[in-house]
């Protein structure tokens, strides 16, 4: 768990800030120790200064991490409850044991308290809320509507460019398979802007009719317009208008005995009724709507949601929420909901299967985040609830799927434990790996694996800065003295699980060394180091020699499943490693020498490159000719002069 030094409280002190809108407000009790007395006194002393209004609450420990985050239709008493310790379950007595402070936020409405807590839990992520651990942002179509002709793509991120965005989709294969259909379809451009204008011929997309090359006049504006509002009504739902209208158009066109384009439209006909029966999930009339289905096995608890929009099938997703022991499971998917439409825009509806504890109140704070209404519905019967049972076996298999990955994870694990003789069972393993070509665009990476897998969310890459590039032990000892200097700084006492139980090593004997000495400087002598070396025949898998800091060497029989495991944890760092590396060094192709100067923005960048045709001419100008070159004044060509002669 990460603590944000800004909203820990410095001092303990008690104040309140009140405004007509929303109030802020900290108080801290007494006691470091962990016990329940201690936890209750903080509560009481922060009870005395709360107000009777709607609002969020953060329970902290003495480090001022956040444990808890609730939200409150009248913050007194719901916060009262807390310190009656008898009617509270074990795993609420726990987190008041260890409670030392509260921050309090006052909101107008419950509805505006319950958005503001799914924004706080998503940025402290509190050990004793239930979390959604996926936050993968999901992929989108937008039709963009900034040119002239508008283009079709792929979207992640921000929405900060104008056009129309369809999604969200469950994931890339969704977007990708759309994407096509719509380029089959509706012959819609999907190139960049300076791809389009540079154009004198059109490219391959509109040779395989993917495309109808309006960049160099093959239709019309008028036409084209007409290919936008067909994608348009498609990506609504409206795909029996689009249909009706192309099988006019063929019949027309046939008519005219114009067979070409006749043949043109049976094609897009054939494409259209192919989209139309692929769907797995068949949801007419439903429009637009997101249905969510939980199943709970062995204590785990796995989400199932599917997306529907237009009445058309998106996709749909596995979720597997964390910190759900002892949480009602009905508890468990409100809470979800509410953290997943914390950045996503709610549907018109949303169908569960099971009754939600205040739904009406999540529906109004849905409807707040999206500005219409949002209904929460639970179906008895019908196709919607054909829908509910699909997304319910779904879930079920999903999570039986999940149960027997992790079960087998978790021997390969124990396994580790004991063939390298580790004190316990690791539930962080770090991989490290260098990637550079002849020492240039040096990186470092370092990827983290557990009981449930990649972690990909904790993957870091490092800038080579120090190190000699061509020495792979001087940029690993780079590497990991950056990586134990900030978990010194951020984590001393070793309480945020971010340290690692177990450090694997791409390389021999050398680089273990190399490892062990810079751990030794660093003052950490309790975290195991293996290192992964190919064995004398390189070409052959299963060869691999791992090397142990106390001298000796092991090899794994080439069927063994943990060595398979160990292989599969070198790869995936060698992979990210090499991506990493590759994307500094596509940017690097890209930067010019004039991009270091300060004061030197594009604008002067372009007019001294269209004057002196490259950057190593700009740096061996004479002062003279700087000062002659378009929209440079002399201070700009002085300063720029003088930062490549830094000696006169």
């Amino acid at each position: 768990m990460n603590r944000t030094p800004a909203d820990r409280p410095e001092h303990p002190r008690s104040a309140e800030r009140f405004n007509e809108d929303q109030a802020t407000f900290t108080v801290q009790g007494g006691g470091e120790a962990p016990d329940l007395e201690a936890g209750v006194a903080a509560i009481r002393n922060v009870v005395k200064t709360l107000p009777a209004r709607p609002g969020v609450y953060r329970m902290q420990d003495a480090r001022g991490d956040v444990l808890y985050v609730g939200k409150a239709r009248a913050l007194k008493a719901r916060v009262t409850n807390y310190t009656q310790v008898a009617r509270l379950s074990k795993r609420l007595q726990r987190m008041v044991a260890q409670t030392r402070s509260m921050t309090i936020v006052t909101t107008r409405t419950e509805a505006e308290a319950l958005l503001l807590e799914a924004q706080l839990i998503k940025r402290f992520r509190p050990p004793y809320n239930v979390l959604l651990r996926d936050d993968k942002s999901f992929p989108f179509i937008l039709l963009r509507e900034d040119h002239a002709f508008p283009r079709v793509q792929k979207h992640r991120g921000a929405r900060r460019v104008k056009g129309q965005y369809y999604g969200p989709f469950a994931s890339a294969g969704s977007v990708t398979r759309t994407l096509n259909a719509l380029q089959k379809l509706f012959l819609l451009r999907s190139c960049s802007d300076s791809f389009f204008q540079n154009r004198s011929r059109p490219c391959l997309l509109y040779q395989i009719r993917r495309c109808s090359a309006p960049c160099v006049e093959r239709i019309a504006p008028p036409e084209y317009a007409e290919l936008v509002e067909d994608a348009k009504n498609f990506l609504a739902g409206r795909s029996t208008n689009v249909q009706a209208r192309l099988s006019k158009l063929m019949a027309e066109a046939a008519e005219k005995q114009d067979f070409e384009l006749a043949a043109i439209y049976r094609d897009r006909l054939r494409a259209l009724t192919y989209v139309q029966g692929s769907q797995t999930v068949h949801a007419e009339g439903l429009g637009d709507a997101d249905i969510f289905a939980l199943a709970c096995q062995a204590g785990q608890m796995c989400i199932q949601a599917f997306f529907i929009r237009g009445g058309q099938n998106w996709g749909h997703r596995s979720f597997f929420p964390s910190h759900t022991a002892e949480v009602p499971e009905a508890e468990v998917l409100a809470s979800f909901l509410v953290q997943f439409y914390e950045d996503m825009p709610p549907p018109k509806r949303v169908l569960v299967d099971r009754d939600l504890p205040e739904p009406e109140l999540i529906a109004e704070a849905l409807s707040e985040r999206a500005e219409r209404k949002v209904l929460i519905e639970r179906p008895q019967r019908g196709d919607r609830r054909k829908l509910i049972e699909q997304a319910s076996r779904n879930a079920e298999e999903a999570l039986e799927r999940r149960l027997a990955e992790s079960t087998t994870q978790s021997k390969l694990l124990r396994d580790l434990a004991d063939t390298f003789e580790l004190t316990d069972v690791p539930k962080r393993i770090e991989v490290y790996d260098n990637s550079h070509i002849m020492g240039t665009n040096a990186t470092g990476a370092m990827i983290v694996a557990g009981p449930e897998g990649f972690r990909k969310n904790s993957y870091r890459k490092f800038n080579i800065k120090s190190a000699q590039t061509d020495d792979d032990f001087g940029m690993m000892k780079e590497v990991l003295e950056r990586r134990f200097a900030r978990l010194e700084k951020d984590d001393p006492d070793r309480q945020s699980g971010e340290w690692p139980d177990l450090l694997l090593i791409d390389g021999g004997r050398g680089q273990l060394n190399a490892v062990l000495e810079i751990m030794e400087d660093a003052g950490v002598h309790d975290v195991p180091v293996i290192g992964v070396a190919k064995g004398p025949h390189h070409g052959r898998e299963g060869r691999e020699v791992f090397h142990l800091p106390n001298g000796r060497e092991l090899t794994l029989p080439v069927n063994s499943p943990l060595l398979f495991y160990l292989q599969r944890l070198r790869d995936e760092a060698h992979r990210f490693a090499i991506g990493t590396h590759r994307a500094k060094r596509a940017k690097s192709l890209t930067t010019s020498t004039l991009d270091e100067v300060p004061g030197i923005g594009p604008n002067r960048k372009r007019a001294l490159l269209m004057h002196f045709g490259t950057a190593r001419a700009v740096k061996g100008a004479a002062l003279e000719d700087l000062e002659r070159a378009p929209g440079i004044s002399k201070g700009t060509a002085r300063q720029l002069y003088d930062y490549f002669h830094p000696n006169g």
